[in-house]
């Protein structure tokens, strides 16, 4: 039997051969990008401000070992220029490609793209997305050669809303969340490259993106408000609204699109029969809504853990959603 040193030198050998290989394959294949077209040195002449935005993005960090710096540079994305160099440049000339000019078809702009940046789970689902499928292309929102307003939470918006005029409407309202100020980012719930849940949801639903912030809505509780597990959209608007917290409505007008109202004097449409109060109906018939705001008897409307919960205890006024 072979010592175990002897076996452990043996491993680290083969690893340190491996990777030797692995490296001089991709040296082989980066030297072979580069060598099918002309690179930033020639494209300079004409493109100079460009090949400097170039430069300076992450794109043509040499540091990115999987970046088109160490893989053929401008041919990436453009293609082999050499024919378009000799017949002295200009636009579609020599087969060049251009993925943000008008020549190119949405699809085939993204597709230069998605070569590299679809090894990743956040750009799996765009195929079949909201966006693909209505013609938007990377390019639309992003920019190449100089400072990409989109991955800036401070900027994000501005490209968003170049198509979403409404959400810049709602998101100048009173009660919003902090998206002009750089705090919160349309991507900070949105995946705009696709996602498996509802309107391009970062999670499989609108509750489970908004619990990435508001954990303490989770629970779980011993008494849940059936909006809090199906849609927190239901009441709340999270782009802006006009009432505070985001709500949709002001309560107790919010709450009365489920929920019968409290007292014995209860408004109806002209003609219609009024409704009688009941001692057992689990709702006073003396108590009006407090101040006009059911949030100040029920407090905790996102859930609670009060233990009075009305009929299966013989309580006709039951305390729930109470502190």
């Amino acid at each position: 039997m072979l010592d175990r040193n002897v076996l452990k030198w043996f491993r680290a050998i083969g690893a340190i051969a491996f990777a030797i290989g692995f490296i001089g394959s991709g040296t082989t294949l980066a030297a072979q990008a580069t060598g099918s077209g002309p690179g930033p040195e020639v494209c300079t002449a004409c493109h100079a401000d460009r090949v400097k935005g170039y430069e300076a993005s992450v794109h043509g960090a040499k540091g990115n070992l999987s970046g088109p710096a160490n893989a053929g540079q401008c041919s990436t994305c453009h293609g082999d220029g050499a024919e378009h160099v000799k017949a002295g440049g200009g636009k579609g000339v020599g087969g060049i490609k251009n993925p943000g000019g008008k020549l190119m078809s949405a699809d085939d702009k993204s597709n230069t793209c998605l070569n590299c940046h679809k090894r990743d789970s956040k750009r799996s689902h765009w195929d079949g997305s909201t966006h693909q499928l209505r013609g938007t292309a990377c390019t639309s929102c992003h920019t190449v050669h100089s400072r990409d307003k989109v991955r800036d939470k401070r900027t994000q918006y501005e490209v968003c809303f170049t198509c979403h005029k409404d959400k810049r409407v709602e998101i100048n309202r009173p009660s919003r969340h902090a998206i002009l100020e750089g705090k919160v980012g349309c991507s900070d719930c949105h995946n705009p490259h696709g996602s498996v849940g509802p309107k391009l949801m970062k999670r499989d639903s609108v509750v489970e993106t908004c619990y990435q912030c508001h954990m303490e809505k989770r629970g779980p509780f011993v008494h849940s408000h059936e909006p809090v597990n199906e849609d927190c959209t239901t009441c709340h608007n999270p782009h802006g609204t006009v009432t505070e917290d985001m709500l949709k409505l002001r309560p107790p007008f919010l709450c009365h699109q489920c929920h019968t109202p409290h007292g014995g004097n209860v408004l109806v449409l002209r003609g219609q029969p009024g409704v009688v109060p009941s001692a057992t109906a689990g709702k006073s018939g003396i108590n009006y809504t407090q101040g006009r705001g059911c949030r100040n008897c029920h407090s905790q409307i996102h859930g609670t853990n009060n233990p009075a919960s009305g009929t299966p205890l013989g309580d006709p006024t039951p305390q729930i959603f109470f502190r």
